[in-house]
């Protein structure tokens, strides 16, 4: 007999697989975990090991008292390229979802992961479901940009996160069912932040106030991996130090903080007047100091929208954005990342009024496991 290459439907269980695999995956989906635990649904959890540090992955389940991954790659991280990263994640995901035969999965976002997880349960004839489905900043530099496209195009389920998500989707004509359901990073804030409150002392232990410093992170690679790109932004941060005198504090990427070394840029950052770099932070140490910020500068499109549910002003250092929302509601400016627009870009920010309105939906993850159920009958 034949062996096949694919799982047939009487194969499939009723249960759910989740991939993750950076910070932003494991964050956004801590709430879709937990309705599903309140529901008493089947599912279990791969892991691929994009992101491989404690202060990078685990801490973030134990904080948040997430259930520990089925499955873990333990040497995807050692792979330099995205094309053999994809590849490796790919190979292992295949294998896990073979023992495991969900009817459905669940990927959220644009990272490789996301990609690997979708292609592998779609090769296998297994229902996708793409969590903040229809994001797009039309900027291909970006692997995200080529990531989120293509599993856009072989999901089955799309959760978009907004209307204009929705539209995105019906634009680039996918075949998939289009469900407006919010962003899960909603309830992922709101879960959370009184977690945070209640356990976390990172302001005492830095010393600071609320609404007294500013917060900066930088880690993609089109920021941190180009000599040119760092130091403009570096210089961009240096003229909104002089320009308002309070502490920046910076939780470097380890990513960033190689790349400093590398580009001989270290010495400029610490010279930096009021520049704090510190390590990584859990997630509830970041809510906390992401909640009291005055000012966020970011390039991450997960905190443009973390500091829009929280009301804390937000400066992007990007040329674009596929969080269009945060700057329509007027949480987020786009300033690129020239340091006089950097500049410019905190100065407006810092005086406006945080009285805008959360785009990102109600109850987002009630609503996608709702459409899950409703597949697995």
């Amino acid at each position: 007999m034949t062996e096949l290459k694919v799982l047939r439907g009487s194969e499939l269980q009723k249960k759910v697989g989740l991939f993750v695999g950076t910070r932003p995956g494991i964050i956004k989906f801590s709430p879709l975990m937990r309705e599903l635990q309140r529901r008493g649904r089947d599912f279990f959890t791969i892991h691929t090991g994009q992101h491989y540090s404690y202060e990078m992955d685990k801490i973030f389940f134990d904080e948040l008292d997430l259930p520990e991954p089925k499955y873990k790659f333990h040497d995807v991280a050692k792979s330099k390229y995205h094309g053999a990263q994809t590849a490796m994640m790919l190979a292992e995901s295949e294998q896990a979802l073979l023992k495991e035969k969900p009817r459905i999965v669940l990927v959220c976002g644009d990272a490789n992961t996301n990609l690997a997880g979708a292609l592998a349960a779609r090769k296998l004839h297994i229902m996708v479901g793409h969590v903040e489905a229809g994001l797009r900043s039309d900027d291909w530099r970006m692997p995200e940009e080529h990531n989120r496209v293509m599993i856009d195009h072989i999901s089955e389920l799309l959760f978009a996160p907004t209307e204009e998500t929705k539209q995105n989707l019906i634009r680039d004509n996918v075949k998939g069912r289009i469900f407006v359901t919010g962003n899960t990073i909603v309830d992922a804030v709101t879960q959370n932040i009184a977690l945070a409150r209640s356990r976390s002392r990172i302001l005492a232990d830095l010393g600071l106030e609320a609404e007294g410093y500013f917060l900066l992170t930088i880690h993609r690679e089109e920021s941190v991996d180009f000599k040119e790109n760092l130091e403009a932004i570096l210089s961009g941060i240096k003229l909104v130090s002089e320009r308002f005198g309070i502490p920046i504090i910076f939780p470097a990427h380890p990513r960033t903080v190689k790349n400093l070394e590398h580009f001989k840029l270290r010495s400029f950052a610490d010279a930096v007047r009021g520049l704090r770099l510190i390590k990584p932070l859990g997630y509830l140490d970041f809510l906390m100091l992401l909640g009291h910020a005055k000012l966020v500068l970011t390039d991450s499109g997960g905190i443009q929208e973390e500091s829009c549910i929280l009301r804390v002003p937000c400066v992007t250092l990007r040329k674009s954005t596929e969080r269009p929302e945060t700057v329509a509601v007027g949480a987020n400016h786009v300033a690129g990342i020239e340091p006089e627009a950097i500049q410019r870009g905190a100065e407006m920010m810092i005086e406006r009024p945080r009285n805008w309105e959360n785009p990102f939906g109600e109850e987002p993850s009630r609503k996608i496991i709702d459409v899950v159920e409703s597949v697995l009958g």
